[in-house]
């Protein structure tokens, strides 16, 4: 009954890029999505920068009729609703109005909330006593699942159509989720992916506990410095990523261009135990993902070409590559290469994991290793466990087989996932 799964659509809004050509052009020239945030200035956050999508009411209008953008206050539902149809449009699937769902697609879109802005709108109504005012869609904009029903509707998904939710796991979890239902044979296709909400209601408590940069403020492109010597916190982010993910004989069935073929992976908890806390990974749990999702895969670690990491630009970063580093038994110029995304488009959250696994397999279909930036001043404790010739600042062009997705979350919950270049 198992199955062997593919990826065949992909779908992106982030801060570097909107829609999958600007996103590869991006990450290709390490072009950064971080700008100065007045609203952050404003509200005298101590990190006065970000990474946020920039979406036109021009763009929406391709996504959304002008009256369900009546009253429509989710950046989070709306950046998911487009990168999902774009992956679905690009897996060349057709959107139809036929009165039955089509029973064999559905979706699994994660978020850590939805429609903050929405809720704080529908408070002071509340408080206001203008309940009556909320509108229609209120509950639809606030709910966690908002985007996987918005999407289920305007696909017509028939399948499984719900949302998970574990913090910054949370799309590298959907992507997984996804795989075993296919694998299993309950779906032909899922669209799998994750989103976060834009704003200072998101970010407002990252940069209360101190982990958020304030040190470039006036130099907001140099700000998100993963590995760097000096790292100084992350950038808060948002966006949403998305990938249709195929059962192969579906696929080819159909004639669809095959971007990567998913091995397996791993999701597992650390417990809060030993060196583990709500906001710190046990080492052990993020070892033991990595191993399990290894011996899910069916791979040997020798045979990993790259590994994108989580890599935060905060002091985790260095226990991050030791624990790669142990986990995997390659060190020095042995290690694979490793790039961090964040460097780009800052700490995306919940979308983090799903943005991150597009340009993650954007690598293995283009046979390419994206740069890193902002590392020229690479953190000792890092080059002391891998060569630095490991961690590329360039763009290199190389025939690569496999790479490993990781991401570890709050609650010390990690999540792996092994992609491979597809062959028949």
């Amino acid at each position: 009954m198992n199955r062997r799964v593919v990826i065949t659509g992909l779908g992106v809004v982030a801060p570097n890029g909107v829609g999958l050509d600007a996103f590869t052009d991006a990450i290709k020239n390490g072009l950064s999505g971080i700008k100065h945030d007045s609203e952050l200035e404003r509200l005298q956050f101590s990190c006065q920068i970000s990474g946020k999508p920039e979406i036109s009411t021009e763009l929406s209008l391709n996504y959304f009729s002008e009256l369900e953008l009546r009253n429509f206050n989710s950046s989070g539902i709306l950046y998911g609703v487009i990168a999902g149809i774009d992956a679905w449009k690009d897996a060349g699937l057709a959107i139809e109005n036929n009165k039955e769902p089509d029973w064999d697609s559905g979706t699994i879109f994660g978020t850590g909330t939805s429609g903050i802005d929405k809720f704080r709108e529908s408070i002071y109504k509340i408080d206001d006593l203008q309940t009556r005012r909320l509108g229609s869609t209120a509950v639809a904009q606030t709910m966690n699942s908002g985007v996987s029903a918005y999407l289920g509707g305007k696909l017509g998904l028939g399948n499984q159509v719900t949302t998970n939710s574990s913090a910054c796991t949370t799309g590298t979890e959907s992507i997984l989720m996804a795989y075993e239902r296919i694998k299993l044979g309950q779906a032909k296709r899922i669209v799998a992916g994750s989103t976060s909400d834009s704003g200072p209601y998101i970010w407002g408590g990252f940069d209360a506990m101190r982990v958020c940069t304030f040190k470039h403020n006036q130099s907001p492109e140099e700000g998100s410095r993963p590995m760097s010597a000096t790292a100084s916190g992350f950038v808060p982010g948002s966006g949403a990523g998305a990938m249709v993910i195929e059962d192969l004989e579906s696929a080819l069935k159909r004639g669809a261009t095959i971007y990567a073929e998913i091995l397996g992976g791993n999701v597992n908890s650390g417990g809060q135990r030993g060196l583990g806390t709500m906001t710190a990974p046990n080492p052990v749990a993020v070892k033991k993902c990595i191993n399990d999702a290894l011996l899910n895969a069916g791979v040997n670690a020798n045979e990993i070409d790259v590994i994108n990491g989580h890599l935060t630009a905060t002091s985790k970063d260095s226990l991050e590559i030791q624990n790669w580093s142990e986990a995997l038994n390659r060190k020095g110029k042995h290690f694979p290469y490793i790039n961090s995304l964040k460097s780009m488009v800052g700490h995306c959250l919940s979308g983090a994991g799903s943005i991150e696994s597009v340009a993650a397999v954007l690598q293995l279909h283009q046979g390419i290793i994206f740069p890193n930036i902002n590392c020229e001043d690479l953190n000792p404790d890092i080059t002391a466990i891998i060569d630095e010739s490991q961690i590329p600042m360039k763009l290199i062009h190389k025939d690569i087989q496999i790479v490993a997705k990781a991401s570890f979350g709050f609650g010390d919950v990690n999540g792996c996932v092994i992609f491979k270049k597809f062959i028949k």
